[in-house]
């Protein structure tokens, strides 16, 4: 009976093609309420993409800037993490690095979300070619623009999400294939009583981005499962959404009215020691486009960050030369 019900789920969902790009790792997309438009990037490709909803057009609004994870400041700009640190960039200027690393710790930094008071969470990795995870962290940038770590023991930091009465924090850990939920303080952004929302068995894929929506469901992106999920907040899975590629990276709800979910996907084979057990990337599509399903289901619209005037200030001039990116 679940089974069939899951399928029916599919069938009703319409989905097409937005952009095929070849993104070889897309990821973070983000939806302007605002501006009416869809941000999102290409990690690997180092292109920063806007699709404008109104005119059905999209735009390349930097192809030289490696940008992992992004969020919108309230006050225009981004704050952007990658492979180097914690950036604030506008498209088309230098980015001004706001760390490299935090308490002792490197920021080598993958997805971010903001939370409603406009702080940013963002954690680290550091896995090898031998699927070896060195210990990584979780950490927290405050709106005065210090960085603090937030939690440790996290192998593979990757999507994160709030819950609609933002009690919640969602996050997702790859590497560990779980979907973590922990306790979050308005009053300083601490965390605590971080527990297993569920785990995600290898046949499945891994662990990528998240959403939530309106009802308080938690949607994953399975990289190698092609496919989403749904979770209510006691981590029962409720339904499953297959799409045509495997490397499913990330989702966000936009539109005018939040009813669309945008799903991003990877042309590039990545960390394929974390496949399921006989998976062949030669046998199927992998990825590469910008996917629009239309569920029937609202979302929730993601937080801008929040960095004050006086830690913009203070963040130092922009210079000419950035760290090497790989």
């Amino acid at each position: 009976m679940r089974a069939e019900r899951i399928k029916l789920y599919v069938m009703q969902s319409h989905m097409e093609i937005i952009t095929d790009d070849g993104n070889l790792c897309g990821e973070g997309p983000f939806w302007d309420d605002r501006g009416q438009a869809l941000y999102w990037t290409d990690i690997t490709g180092h292109r920063f993409f806007r699709y404008d909803w109104r005119q059905q057009r999209r735009e390349i609004l930097s192809d030289n800037f490696q940008v992992a994870g992004f969020c919108p400041q309230q006050e225009g700009g981004f704050l952007v993490t990658n492979h180097h640190g914690i950036w604030l960039w506008e498209p088309g200027a230098n980015p001004l690095l706001l760390a490299a690393q935090a308490q002792g710790q490197e920021c080598v930094m993958n997805d971010c979300a903001a939370d409603p008071m406009g702080r940013v969470y963002s954690g680290s990795w550091h896995l090898d070619e031998r699927g070896h995870s060195a210990p990584s962290f979780l950490f927290r940038v405050d709106t005065d623009g210090s960085v603090h770590i937030a939690d440790e023991g996290i192998c593979f930091s990757n999507g994160l999400a709030f819950s609609p009465d933002e009690s919640t924090l969602y996050f997702a850990d790859t590497v560990a294939r779980c979907i973590y939920a922990y306790d979050w303080r308005r009053s300083d952004g601490a965390l605590g009583r971080r527990r297993v929302l569920t785990r995600i068995d290898r046949a499945e894929g891994v662990p990528d981005g998240l959403a939530v929506d309106a009802e308080g469901f938690v949607w994953c992106a399975h990289w190698f499962g092609g496919c989403l999920t749904r979770y209510d907040p006691d981590g029962k899975r409720e339904r499953r959404i297959d799409l045509p590629a495997a490397q499913i990276s990330s989702l966000c709800f936009g539109g005018p009215d939040l009813d669309e979910i945008y799903v991003t996907s990877a042309a590039r084979s990545n960390s394929l020691m974390l496949a399921p057990e006989g998976y062949d990337p030669t046998r199927r599509l992998i990825g590469g486009a910008l996917y629009r399903l239309c569920t029937g289901i609202r979302g929730l619209q993601k937080h801008r960050s929040h960095l004050s005037r006086a830690a913009l200030e203070q963040v130092a001039a922009p210079t000419s030369s950035r760290p090497e990116e790989p």
